[in-house]
């Protein structure tokens, strides 16, 4: 495989090559990374930032083998938006210290006793369903973006002509994502992002007003504990962000196989799963110190190694540096800050969409039939409980909720019911973690 490497993992490209691959990465991120703090409310330029030194610090851990970006991650989104009505920014950096930690735990728990006790408590069953919670239950607020619902009234104000912006910026991200080639293949969000935003431009709902008084370089809002607020511990933010690490844990994995096979190297085994998974963890925990939110390997960034067959670790950190720059550019963050939500709620309608139906993927590419009562079972719980919000007060201030007890329900389900292998389907998910382990 070796002669179709345009670059190895090791070798550093000369300056000019460097620079414009790792911008390619960057673009590649950049859309879904600042979409996350958008949607949640937490700072788009500290997102950059925490995603950048979140990419360093896992080069540094995986000992410069692995050439992984790592970005926002989406799975969070519904954890965050419940975490911040609860405690603020403050409560969502100790759930999202709670997530990494989860992260650490489990990759201490790989080193010393292998990956199976994991996919025994995460089958495809499990799992695939909870991924389809995660897109589907956010669906309600894409559409609320894209019509322009207003909480302080209630109501939708006028809703047709930011409709159409929506279904206009949807439209783009489309085109992109089937038709587009090469380069421009790889971000249709951020091609979308931008078309939406030209349209919303000309119609009168931007004011720039704000951008043109944005300084070129500024200290962007940090939430730092013991800096900016003393942290106050909350076992219902915990309960809300945590249990979504075992999920994330599980698409990192599957990020990871896919990784290995297109650049021709068992990351699994060197420099091992454990490895990486710790340091998704403690990219999080410097998340958490900074006001970032989780962290994840970006399957765009490996869709991009995929077609350059470029895999330089020095390309992927030029991506990170150049990530932490633009989060300490005024003019970025106050462009990121006046995108309309009818804009980011077209954008949102395909990428919620694509989260849930990559749920159902896991599901038809594992053969897992639903057919089988007890799959059926675990399915119909883990969605209805998942999506429609259910939750268990402990006292007045814990409560289980929504995905977390959809996941923790699932979990027990698959233990409990009888015929457990039938929730692995043909085993594809399980067989393949155990061969590339070897």
């Amino acid at each position: 495989m070796d002669e179709q490497i345009n670059v190895k993992i090791r070798e550093i490209p000369k300056w000019h090559t460097w620079f414009f691959l790792s911008i390619q990465h960057l673009f590649a991120m950049f859309g879904a990374t600042i979409l996350v703090p958008l949607l949640t409310g937490l700072n788009p330029s500290v997102a950059l930032i925490s995603s950048g030194l979140g990419t360093l610090s896992y080069l540094f851990i995986t000992r410069g083998k692995i050439p992984a970006y790592l970005g926002s991650s989406f799975a969070f989104i519904m954890p965050i938006i419940a975490a911040m009505t609860i405690g603020g920014p403050e409560g969502v950096m100790i759930g999202t210290f709670a997530a990494g930690m989860v992260y650490g735990i489990v990759a201490l728990f790989m080193k010393t006793t292998g990956v199976e006790w994991l996919m025994n408590l995460l089958p495809p069953v499990v799992v695939g369903p909870v991924i389809m919670v995660i897109g589907l239950g956010l669906a309600g607020t894409a559409i609320d973006m894209a019509m322009n619902f207003d909480e302080t009234t209630g109501q939708y104000v006028d809703p047709m002509l930011h409709l159409s912006v929506a279904l206009f910026t949807l439209f783009i991200a489309i085109i992109a994502s089937v038709f587009f080639r090469g380069f421009f293949n790889l971000i249709p969000i951020l091609l979308g992002i931008v078309g939406g935003y030209i349209l919303a431009a000309i119609i009168g709902f931007i004011d720039f007003t704000e951008i043109q008084a944005a300084p070129w370089l500024y200290i962007p809002s940090f939430v730092t504990p013991f800096v900016t607020f003393t942290p106050e511990w909350s076992w219902t933010i915990l309960f809300i962000m945590a249990p979504i690490a075992v999920v994330t844990i599980a698409e990192h994995i599957g990020d990871q196989m896919v990784l290995s096979k297109v650049v021709g190297k068992n990351f699994l085994k060197d420099p091992g799963l454990h490895r990486s998974i710790l340091g998704d963890g403690v990219a999080t925990m410097i998340a958490s110190f900074i006001g970032g939110p989780p962290n994840t390997t970006y399957g765009e960034n490996i869709g991009v190694l995929a077609i350059t067959r470029v895999f330089s670790v020095f390309v992927i950190g030029g991506a990170a540096i150049l990530a932490i720059l633009f989060g300490f550019i005024g003019k970025v963050e106050a462009i990121i800050a006046s995108i309309p939500g009818a804009v980011m709620g077209g954008v949102s309608i395909l990428l919620f969409g694509i989260i849930a139906s990559s749920g159902l993927r896991m599901l038809i590419d594992n053969e897992v039939d639903i057919g089988k009562k007890r799959n059926l079972i675990i399915t119909s719980v883990i969605l209805v409980t998942g999506i429609g919000g259910a939750f268990i007060p402990v006292n007045e201030h814990l409560e289980i909720t929504g995905m977390a007890l959809a996941t923790i329900l699932g979990m027990i389900l698959h233990q409990v019911l009888p015929q457990k292998q039938l929730g692995y389907g043909n085993g594809a998910m399980f067989r393949s973690l155990e061969d590339q382990s070897k």
